[in-house]
């Protein structure tokens, strides 16, 4: 098993984006800042979920949409906009945080990172070399987060990151599932650790039974996104689920406590 698994028993929290709380959020405290890791990290968060993009100038920031207007209402892409611009901007929303200064701040949290843009893969992965046994790295594209386990395994620091499957995997995988093609499941899952997937996606139902079981007969991890009502955590947890993602970390935590 992957270290970054070893930390704390399963079910797993990933806080998504970090925590955002009601009060928070009336503070102005938006996903992916500072303060929002730093809240889901003192609710006791082992694992936080979150996103990386690449600034004009070079840094990799943890941010989620391509562009800065549904969170700053700037309606540039964060690969137009320089750091230091990026930092004032986020300054009275939570603070700005780069992927370096979240390895460094918060060494003992496991990061999820997801690679959003293809020009971040490369220097998420330098980033992460030093760090592999407390980061997962993934993305919807496979070829993007291929390129970054790549990155970190060229800088030769230490141990490989973990990784999740990208949506053409993830597909295979599905395939392999409904023909009960076991072959095909292997080979889907090769040199995968986790399966992070919705429950539903466009109606059509993903996790099931014999999917949670399917991926557990290869030693792979299962954790759905996103999942925010106590209800839905133990009912995915009570079919086998490893790990739920969740905007409520903290909500979470106290629920699966037990």
């Amino acid at each position: 098993m992957h270290p970054w698994f070893i930390v704390g028993a399963t079910p797993r929290v990933l806080a998504h984006r970090g925590l955002v709380t009601t009060t928070d959020a009336a503070h102005g405290v938006v996903e992916n800042s500072f303060a929002a890791v730093a809240a889901a990290h003192g609710a006791g968060a082992t694992y936080v979920e979150s996103d990386c993009h690449l600034t004009a100038d070079g840094t990799v920031v943890l941010f989620h949409d391509d562009d800065l207007s549904r969170v700053t209402g700037d309606p540039r892409p964060v690969s137009d906009v320089p750091i230091a611009q990026l930092e004032r901007l986020m300054a009275p929303l939570g603070g700005l945080l780069t992927l370096e200064q979240a390895l460094g701040a918060f060494p003992d949290t496991r990061f999820n990172l997801d690679v959003k843009a293809e020009d971040a893969a490369v220097p998420v992965g330098r980033l992460v070399a030093r760090h592999g046994e407390r980061v997962l790295l993934t993305s919807f594209s496979d070829d993007r987060r291929r390129i970054a386990l790549g990155a970190a395994e060229a800088e030769g620091r230490g141990i490989r990151p973990a990784t999740s499957a990208g949506t053409a995997t993830i597909l295979r995988l599905l395939a392999g599932v409904s023909t009960r093609s076991e072959r095909l499941v292997r080979q889907a899952l090769a040199g995968v650790d986790a399966v992070q997937v919705p429950e539903r996606r466009r109606g059509l139902r993903i996790v099931s039974p014999r999917l949670v079981e399917a991926v557990h007969r290869h030693g792979v991890e299962v954790h759905v996104w996103t999942v925010n009502d106590p209800g839905d955590m133990r009912r995915l947890i009570g079919i086998g689920v490893d790990g739920v993602v969740t905007d409520r970390a903290d909500l979470a935590l106290e629920t699966l406590a037990d």
